[in-house]
């Protein structure tokens, strides 16, 4: 199967998981003000074993799910929940991580599949919760079966779904308290980093590479909205007026030439793309972010996941408006 075939299948898997609206309201996360230095990329170290708060019940986007007691031997088959677990202090009780999870660097890689999960390969781990970014069968049912809660949260469709994973996460898990934490340094380095930039982009358009087959989004998508925050406009809006293509809509080359954004970003770079592989496309030359050298090369998990790290995508978006400037 192509690669880009594949990626467009995932995309629409994991925003088909929304999250559900349960009408209750979580921890309320208000204005945060921080002088502290950036430190959402470490993860959060924490010795804590009360068992306060047990039975939890935390609400994940297909419904209610009830953990018992505090779990001590949790798998993640989503590379996002993995990077908000370690971020939240739950990195000890983490015993086994899918093949994606590449990030923080201890984390307990297997060869584990998120997108074609193995059931008894899970389950010889004897976990105590199971974490997914989405179930593409029966896998909820079969770990139901063995006793096994399980919390599904697919993709953040905005920022506020960041924060209400990695609390649900909290909840679950035990470390609720760290969780606020985490969101609040995630909330105050965003608002830090956004009124730093000056808010003087409201002008200018983007171009996010998803892949070489000119996968993109637009403004209504989650990382739209980060972009958005700097006032930047995707110059995807027009090709997904109808939303058929969930805000990942492909454009042909002829359309990107033509819009001719301010700013090009690779999220591909994982796969060879970059600032040269751009200027040689046909027609691309001429494109005024090509001949001011305004193409940001992305790091590529930074640019697709929704955790912790959205503070790193936020600065490199930052980085590259100051360079824009100072052009």
């Amino acid at each position: 199967m192509k690669r880009s075939y594949l990626l467009l299948t995932l995309l629409l898997v994991l925003v088909g998981c929304s999250p559900a609206d349960t009408g209750e309201t979580t921890t309320s996360l208000g204005a945060v003000t921080t002088t502290a230095a950036p430190t959402t990329t470490a993860p959060v170290e924490t010795t804590t074993t009360a068992e306060i708060g047990f039975p939890a019940t935390v609400e994940a986007d297909d419904g209610a799910v009830t953990v018992a007691t505090r779990p001590e031997a949790i798998i993640s088959l989503s590379s996002v929940a993995t990077e908000m677990l370690f971020a939240i202090g739950a990195g000890p009780q983490v015993v086994a991580v899918d093949d994606q999870s590449n990030y923080p660097a201890d984390a307990p890689m297997t060869d584990l599949s998120g997108i074609t999960p193995n059931l008894e390969g899970i389950l010889s781990y004897e976990p105590d919760l199971v974490i997914i970014s989405f179930d593409p069968g029966d896998l909820v049912a079969g770990l139901n079966a063995a006793g096994v809660p399980v919390i599904s949260y697919g993709a953040a469709l905005t920022i506020e779904d960041v924060y209400r994973q990695i609390q649900g996460l909290g909840l679950a898990t035990g470390n609720l308290d760290l969780a606020a934490k985490v969101n609040q340094q995630i909330q105050g380095d965003l608002e830090q980093i956004v009124a730093a930039s000056g808010g003087a982009a409201q002008d200018l358009t983007y171009f996010h590479e998803i892949d070489n087959t000119l996968y993109t989004v637009t403004s209504t998508t989650f990382f739209g909205e980060i972009y958005g925050l700097f006032g930047l406009t995707s110059i995807a809006d027009p090709a997904d007026e109808d939303g058929l293509a969930f805000g990942y809509p492909q454009l042909s080359s002829e359309f990107v030439v033509e819009a001719d954004p301010d700013l090009i970003f690779l999220a591909d770079t994982l796969y060879g793309e970059n600032a040269e592989t751009v200027a040689a496309r046909p027609g691309w030359a001429p494109m005024r972010a090509v001949q001011t050298g305004n193409i940001v090369e992305l790091d590529s998990d930074v640019a697709s996941r929704w955790g912790p790290r959205i503070v790193d995508l936020a600065r490199a978006i930052a980085d590259a408006i100051a360079e824009y400037r100072s052009g």
